[in-house]
């Protein structure tokens, strides 16, 4: 893997920046592999990295239908952040932020990650209280959060309209917490598997799994049948979808979670606001645009355009918390199809067919959760055992009717 650096970045732009290499090779798939990870997203493409450089596997395979980062991997709102309610939540996203804050470092790519802090807002003395509750069990668990007036508010976000319809009376700030740049992720993942030996095959559709009794021995794909000792389900809202082609039934409901950006601006907004009440999360990109995100759509969909009414509902929001951006104009919407479970937590680990493994049901909270899910779903195929820190997270915790439910900490309503 070549190595990136500002002189090599110099000694490129000498000979108009070619000569580069690609980043990954887009490899031919292989009749066997001892891994196959469906899904070219973060999360899977994160569980090759983890596998090929904790665990030294060389036989691993990375399938994605289309290209990489093509799915809800490229259509979110990058906010990274760890500011959830329950212990286990908090264990699993924190460990996540904690592996963003080295991976630039450890990929040799620049993942843009700003750590400007997640401002969640309180428009009520009953919502603060649920607030100070929320920042205290965070403490709690390890985790920076510190309570803010309405006029340290203010000082904070000099743009923000604190006198909406429900007048903003306090909140509380992650610091830690942040945005970087999703692509960034994505490729940084890629380049580092595929140097260390990971075939990425793109344009490789999955139709079927392979079965000997209770065992999954392999796939049948658009580009032919593939045998595996281990398979990994990687593919959010089409999990319960894939699943159910190997006789696994998930208590995942999909929809459509909608973002959009406006044209760029200087900058003006150095925190990313979270509204629950207003309904709607604000932060600024690196590019100047700002993004918005909305919630999910009332209704199950696997589009990745989304509708009309939670598009007007997120600009209302928007410009009502922050009526500068009146101004400006709307450059582009989009969604992602979203696996959203009972609990709103994840679902993570083994599964009642012996060598099928999956990692899907994070709903909103995916992206920020790649190096974790990643790195805990090589341990768990690695050794044949769950991670600790996703073992609450198990498929049998529905039967056990041991959730964890972080609806509220979400942030967003579905």
């Amino acid at each position: 893997m070549q190595k990136y650096s500002f002189w090599s970045l110099l000694r490129r732009s000498l000979s108009a920046h070619r000569g580069w290499k690609p980043a990954f090779t887009d490899a031919s798939l292989k009749p066997h592999y001892e891994v196959v990870i469906i899904g070219g997203g973060g999360h899977g493409l994160a569980t090759a990295y983890y596998l090929a450089k904790r665990y030294g596997a060389r036989s691993v395979a990375v399938l994605e239908r289309a290209w990489i980062g093509s799915g809800n991997s490229g259509r979110n709102t990058q906010v990274t952040r760890s500011n959830y309610f329950y212990p286990e939540s908090c264990a699993f996203y924190d460990h996540s932020l904690k592996l963003y804050e080295s991976l630039g470092r450890e990929l040799n790519f620049n993942v843009m990650l700003s750590q400007r802090g997640v401002l969640g807002l309180a428009h009520s003395e009953h919502e603060l209280e649920m607030v100070r509750r929320w920042a205290n069990a965070i403490v709690m668990n390890g985790i920076d959060a510190v309570m803010l007036t309405r006029e340290e508010i203010r000082r904070r976000v000099p743009i923000i309209n604190l006198d909406t319809h429900y007048p903003i009376v306090g909140g509380f700030i992650q610091e830690r917490g942040g945005i970087s740049r999703h692509d960034a992720v994505v490729w940084s993942y890629a380049r580092g598997a595929s140097a260390l030996g990971v075939d990425i095959v793109q344009n490789c559709e999955v139709h079927d799994f392979l079965r000997s009794g209770d065992r999954i021995t392999g796939v049948e794909t658009s580009q032919g049948r593939v045998r595996a000792e281990h398979v990994v389900l990687s593919v959010a809202g089409h999990s319960s979808v894939l699943a159910a082609r190997a006789g696994l039934a998930l208590p995942i409901t999909t929809m459509a979670l909608q973002a959009m950006v406006t044209e760029p601006v200087k900058p003006v907004l150095d925190t990313v606001v979270v509204s629950p009440t207003i309904h709607a999360y604000v932060s600024q990109s690196d590019r100047g645009e700002i993004v918005m995100g909305a919630g999910a759509d009332g209704y199950t969909s696997y589009a990745q355009r989304g509708g009309i009414p939670q598009l007007r509902a997120t600009i209302a929001a928007v410009v009502e918390l922050f009526p500068c951006f009146s101004r400006l104009r709307l450059m582009r919407q989009w969604a992602g199809a979203v696996d959203i479970t009972p609990d709103t937590s994840p679902i993570m680990g083994l599964t009642p067919l012996t060598g099928l493994y999956i990692n899907c049901g994070f709903g909103t909270g995916g992206y920020k959760a790649i190096p974790a899910g990643g790195e805990t779903m090589a341990y768990t195929i690695a050794n044949g055992k769950p991670h600790p820190l996703i073992k609450p997270f198990s498929l049998e915790r529905f039967a056990r009717g041991a959730l964890i439910d972080e609806g509220a900490a979400a942030g967003v309503a579905h």
